[in-house]
């Protein structure tokens, strides 16, 4: 699996963060980080429930 975002269209809301905190965080203005592009298989589900959360459409799951 390999995730990205696009950090310029991201509004903040942090459902990222609270679906696979062990993949997303927020930066001192509340915008999306990526911690880790690569996260183990065990992960698949959160993140996935992380892309489909995110209001801005932002995440992209390959």
């Amino acid at each position: 699996m390999e995730i990205s975002v696009n950090r310029d269209h991201c509004v903040g809301a942090g459902q990222c963060v609270l679906s696979a905190p062990a993949v997303f965080d927020q930066d001192e203005d509340g915008l999306v980080e990526l911690t880790d592009p690569h996260p183990p298989v065990e992960l698949d589900r959160a993140v996935h429930n992380a892309a489909r959360l995110c209001p801005a459409r932002v995440i992209t799951v390959d």
